[in-house]
């Protein structure tokens, strides 16, 4: 029997903002609750940044994936089996050698799913790895749009930047802005979520001055010195600033402040930089900055147990939450994948993952518990995870997510304000 337990639930309140067409229709699956292939313990892996200029993301990843192993093995795992964790480092894009070691030994180690990674140009730089050796990868943050599609064997519980890009250009045309300067990291994430950022400033009859897509003006990932950089963006006279870069946004900051540069009302964060900096500015410094991450805001519940989880197996509470739930939701689709294809090997939960995401309607589920159960009746199931993201699509995509916005106080906090839903295009 499958032991009863209670799952976080519930979605944060959302504002719609029209983003995009009407999600894609979706492919049918070859799972269909058939036999699957290898009925082995499910082993998941993590290749997530525990050190790097994503570093700051890494604790709420980890937490979210450590949970929802404990929550699955309370249910009684998958197949009659505890689920084990072995965990990575993803490192970051300066040294593309760390992930790259890290997935040659989750492979070794027989994972057939790995979690992660958090930068869309480290999942650029193993995704052929993990689809060789028939790993199943999730990223619960990767949004550049080069990923759509780009592998059988990878998906994402966060949405592609074509939804934050148009939320955050929104935002900035919204806030009154028409010249508009950014300052865009030179890699995959940085480059197509400024494309998409662009697309909506001009749809809205704004420009950017700065840092436009084919002007040249992007700064390599590891970059300290932004004395010409912020000089030359200053000198375009925007009056507005979008950064998109991660831990390279305190140099960016401190230089900005160096020039002059009025913050209140007039910059704008993305998920790669909207963080606290509580320990790294001066009291009021960011005020009134603006920033969005994609998911939506975690309910209290939830917040409550993965910082109690990483309290416990890691020494200290969480102080950030970002992309938690949708590394919870990770984890959960694939063991409900394992499930439904009644197999643990990575094909198996390829081949059924888009049908437990909802794809092809059934039962709505909110737990892994709930899944099984449905899953055994002989129901096709939802899941509807801690995340808010819709259905995936035939490019592996989610068809529809929350976007968080948050409002920086006066302590440099990011301070969660509302959402914003939108649907990916076909």
């Amino acid at each position: 029997m499958i032991r009863r337990t209670t799952a976080a639930r519930g979605l944060a309140l959302a504002a719609v903002l029209s983003v995009g067409l009407a999600a894609c229709s979706t492919t049918t699956e070859s799972g269909g609750g058939d036999e699957g292939g290898s009925q082995d313990p499910l082993v998941v892996g993590t290749i997530l940044p525990l050190t790097g200029t994503l570093a700051f993301l890494g604790p709420p990843e980890v937490a979210g994936v450590g949970l929802a192993v404990d929550d699955i093995n309370a249910a009684g795992g998958v197949l009659g089996n505890d689920v084990s964790l072995e965990q990575g480092d993803s490192g970051d894009t300066t040294d593309t050698s760390v992930a790259q070691q890290t997935a040659t030994d989750l492979i070794s180690k027989g994972v057939q799913v790995v979690i992660g990674a958090a930068s869309s140009g480290v999942s650029l730089n193993v995704v052929d790895q993990f689809t060789e050796a028939g790993v199943m990868q999730i990223s619960p943050a990767n949004t550049a749009t080069d990923l759509s599609g780009i592998s059988d064997f990878f998906t994402r519980t966060a949405p592609p930047d074509t939804v934050q890009g148009a939320a955050l250009g929104s935002l900035i045309l919204d806030g009154g802005h028409q010249k508009v300067a950014m300052i865009v990291q030179d890699e995959a994430y940085g480059n197509g979520l400024r494309d998409n950022i662009q697309e909506a400033i001009e749809a809205g009859g704004g420009e950017v001055v700065y840092g436009a897509s084919g002007a040249g003006d992007e700064f390599p990932p590891g970059e300290s010195n932004f004395s010409g950089i912020v000089n030359d963006a200053l000198a375009a006279e925007p009056d507005a600033i979008a950064v998109i870069a991660f831990e390279e946004t305190k140099a960016i900051v401190t230089e900005l402040t160096s020039q002059g540069w009025d913050f209140n009302g007039t910059t704008y964060f993305c998920d790669g930089n909207t963080a606290s900096y509580e320990e790294d500015f001066d009291p009021g410094t960011l005020e009134g900055v603006v920033g969005t991450i994609p998911g939506a805001q975690a309910p209290d519940e939830f917040r409550d147990r993965v910082s109690g989880w990483y309290e416990e197996n890691e020494g200290e509470a969480l102080s950030d939450f970002s992309y938690a739930p949708e590394s919870y939701d990770a984890v959960i689709l694939a063991a409900l994948a394992a499930v439904r294809g009644e197999g643990t090997d990575g094909a198996t939960i390829s081949e059924n993952i888009k049908a437990v995401s909802g794809a092809e309607g059934g039962t709505e589920v909110t737990s892994f518990e709930e899944g099984v159960e449905a899953l055994e009746a002989g129901d096709e199931i939802h899941y509807v995870g801690q995340s808010g993201v819709g259905p995936l699509n035939d490019q592996n995509d989610p068809t529809s997510a929350f976007i968080g916005v948050y409002k920086y106080d006066d302590k440099n906090v990011n301070v969660f304000e509302r959402s914003i839903e939108g649907e990916v295009a076909p």
